[in-house]
């Protein structure tokens, strides 16, 4: 891995390089654009309101664009440069750096008088009605820009908006929901504005049936001659306007084709339908129940057709998971002149079965890189209700490239059964969702071996029963009410269980057998799919219950602990919440933050939640300085208490409380090539400090973890902060990501000594070797 970063590190530099010497490829006469200077009136003292924001609207505005560069380096073009005369053609090399590269963006490319129009027409549209902009080149050397001068005026605002005044039906619909006006008296005259409005007003209408209107019916006239920058909004429909868009229109029949296709296209029409409600269904093979249209068609015979329920239930179908393609088609009867529409719904299902292989590639917090093989076997509409059975089995293999345990090999095999239900099942009626989205109830059973190397097994039995429901496009709920796991271990380290528990306290009580039934809830915000927006968030919240209602009817072994068949159930409560933010700095680098906090809360049975659901620091994902699972619990610094002589092969840190900050400067270098520099700041604590226990007949003593408590008073004190460089081949459908992180703060020195900046030593090996850490991951850490 060292020998691909020092490569890339090359590569980098020559790029560097060959950027730096940007014109060097240029003829005589000829002049490298560097972008545009755009002054706002300069011979003015006022500033315009949003002069920043509309400088770089203008900007970005500007034709051509210059070459592309990051922190003033023109990588593109430097690859385009080392290719060398493009007369020559010839060679891989050379046709990679050409079509990954930039040609030179000339000062003869640029045409003023043309940037000159569409900077004026821009200001128009902000309300700068008597805007001007002049333009001029300027040359320096081997390199000129364009410099312009946009002299804006004032701003017009607006005096009065009038909204049709005849007494036709549709001018009462816009006049009832005008108080909806996205155009504000005393707010600035704005195209973009105006734009919205026709859109909103037509929104209105095709909700009260108008379903051949169209906002290009709709003209804003505007009289900008009363005086005092102000102007005149008048609203109206054209005259133009065609008479079937000004009547609504209401559903007449709705016919429902669920097993369409073209082939069978005239035999289905033949057929006799199957009434429902108010649907005709045309399915003689009786391939879904006619109940499932309840939930999938939201329209009404006699009913005004409105666009909510046209989405909502084109929405639904498509995301039902069983149909293929999905058609809704409205006709008017009688053509114009009859104010109904026919509503035919052209379904055509997916094959019933399919078998589904496939390869990925893995990448664990505990840098355990890998693949997994999995094959799924899909039935659909298992009981003519649009249900969706997923039986899967898989295994994979996966091997620790860095940290302490590098090297180890880990194996895995898996096979889940899952049966989703497109509806809630729940003991009361009438608990459904009439959103866009589909609710779904999923029960769900599995089995997980982990084979961790040569240390030990875990065996995994899980069950749960639950559902998943979209609040929205950006809020998503899952809530399982009942979730069962059994987990067993078995220690397989040929040195013995001794050896394993001595280099990992707390290890023991952790891999013993266990019982977690209970509850839990998880709650996801995410609006990074609105790409045009310059910042995105994400919020994943999950609160777990272990042994709270089970607890109470559980009886007590001879340990006086309450058990189910022998085994002791962990009671517990755990709570995190994962926040991460994207600033968009501009469209090639991008300002990531996370903050992620959890807090595990064990009563009755149990000192700490187990093991599986316990939190951990160190990691590709997580305080990248820091070895896999290394970090803490608090204070703790597992090699400062091994016995002499004693090594450490494996190391599994972890805690009832986590406090993590991420924050990472991404940018672009060249074609999918990126790059990052991070720093990482966290560590898990205990809830109550482990003090250890004595032997007690077979088992074996636990040593205590001095400085593993956590105390609020400390929290600070005790994080560990790294910091470091990486490198990301993003190619869209996968990122390959190198990272090389060291630390600057270790949370298990001494008071006063714990931040070790000014010991950071590049040119010393053995700084090197003990203090930098080398990450590999697919996919971004957050």
């Amino acid at each position: 891995m060292k020998q691909i970063i020092r490569a890339s590190l090359l590569i980098l530099a020559g790029l560097t390089w060959a950027g730096c010497s940007s014109t060097k490829s240029l003829k005589p006469g000829q002049y490298l654009y560097t972008g545009a200077d755009i002054e706002i009136n300069p011979d003015s003292s006022t500033r315009i309101d949003n002069q920043k924001d509309v400088k770089e609207a203008l900007e970005e505005r500007t034709r051509p664009r210059p070459n592309k560069s990051l922190l003033g380096i023109k990588f593109k073009l430097g690859l385009y440069n080392l290719a060398g005369d493009p007369n020559k053609t010839k060679g891989f090399i050379r046709k990679w750096l050409r079509k990954n590269g930039e040609p030179p963006v000339l000062l003869s490319e640029v045409k003023i008088p043309y940037n000159n129009a569409v900077l004026k027409s821009y200001l128009i549209s902000e309300g700068y009605l008597q805007s001007g902009v002049t333009g001029d080149t300027i040359i320096k050397g081997k390199k000129g820009k364009a410099s312009y001068i946009a002299r804006t005026g004032p701003r017009y605002k607006i005096n009065s908006v009038t909204f049709p005044k005849d007494t036709t039906k549709i001018a009462g619909i816009i006049n009832r929901k005008k108080e909806n006006s996205l155009i504000n008296v005393g707010g600035y005259y704005d195209l973009n504005v105006f734009k919205n409005e026709r859109i909103r007003i037509d929104n209105d209408l095709k909700e009260a049936g108008y379903f051949y209107f169209s906002p290009d019916y709709l003209i804003l006239q505007v009289d900008s001659t009363i005086g005092k920058n102000l102007v005149d909004i008048k609203v109206k429909v054209k005259d133009i306007a065609p008479d079937a868009s000004l009547k609504p229109y209401t559903i007449n029949s709705i016919n429902i084709y669920p097993n369409y296709s073209l082939a069978r296209d005239r035999m289905l029409r033949n057929s006799s339908p199957e009434v429902h409600h108010d649907f005709n269904i045309f399915d003689p093979r009786k391939t879904f129940k006619p109940q499932l249209f309840d939930r999938l068609v939201f329209f009404e015979k006699g009913t005004y057709y409105n666009r909510a329920d046209h989405n909502q239930s084109l929405n639904r179908m498509v995301n039902i998971g069983v149909f293929q393609a999905v058609r809704a088609e409205f006709l008017p009867i009688d053509s114009f002149r009859n104010s109904q529409l026919d509503l035919n719904i052209y379904l055509t299902p997916l094959k019933k079965n399919s078998l589904t292989f496939s390869v990925t590639g893995t990448s664990k917090s505990n840098n355990f890189v890998g693949s997994e093989v999995k094959l799924t076997q899909t039935t659909r509409n298992l009981f003519r209700g649009a249900e969706q059975l997923d039986v899967s089995v898989s295994g994979g293999f996966e091997t620790q490239v860095s940290g302490i345990a590098r090297g180890l090999n880990s194996h895995s095999f898996t096979t889940e059964a899952k049966l989703t239900f497109p509806r809630f099942i729940t003991p009361f009626r009438g608990i459904n969702s009439t959103n866009n989205f589909i609710p779904k109830t999923i029960a769900s059973i599995s089995y997980q071996l982990l084979s961790r190397g040569s240390l030990y097994n875990l065996n995994s039995f899980k069950t749960e029963f639950g559902y998943n429901w979209k609040e929205s496009q950006y809020k998503e709920h899952t809530f399982n009410p009942i979730s069962v796991n059994y987990v067993t271990s078995k220690v397989t380290d040929t040195l013995g269980e001794y050896n394993l528990f001595k280099q990992n306290p707390g290890l023991q009580k952790n891999l013993e057998n266990q019982f977690i039934i209970g509850s839990n809830y998880n709650f996801t915000y995410s609006d990074q799919m609105n790409q045009s927006q310059r910042n995105n968030i994400y919020f994943n919240g999950s609160l777990e219950t272990g042994g709270n209602v089970w607890g109470m009817f559980a009886s007590r072994n001879d340990n006086g602990k309450k058990s189910i068949l022998g085994v002791p159930i962990n009671q517990f409560i755990r709570v995190e919440a994962d926040l991460r933010d994207y600033f968009k700095i501009n469209k090639n680098v991008i300002w990531a933050n996370r903050l992620n906090l959890g807090y595990g809360y064990a009563y009755g049975n149990s000192s700490s939640i187990p093991f599986v659901r316990q939190f951990f620091a160190g990691g590709t994902n997580d305080i990248r300085a820091f070895p896999a699972r290394s970090l803490g619990p608090g204070t703790f610094y597992y090699k400062d208490h091994l016995e002499p002589g004693q090594d450490v092969t494996y190391t599994d840190q972890s805690g009832d409380i986590k406090a993590m900050l991420n924050t990472e400067l991404r940018f672009k270098l060249v074609s999918i090539l990126h790059g990052a520099l991070f720093a990482d700041a966290g560590n898990v604590w205990l809830r109550k400090e482990d003090v250890g226990t004595p032997a007690d007949g077979e088992i074996l003593a636990i040593k205590g973890r001095p400085g593993s408590g956590f105390k609020f008073k400390n929290a600070l004190k005790e994080m560990a902060v790294g910091t470091g460089v990486g490198l990301r081949v993003d190619a869209t459908i996968f990122v390959i990501r190198l990272d090389v992180a060291f630390p600057i703060r270790k949370p298990y020195l001494p008071e006063g000594q714990r931040w070790v900046l000014d010991q950071v030593d590049f040119g010393s090996k053995t700084w090197r070797q003990e203090n930098i850490i080398y990450n590999i991951g697919i996919g971004y850490p957050f």
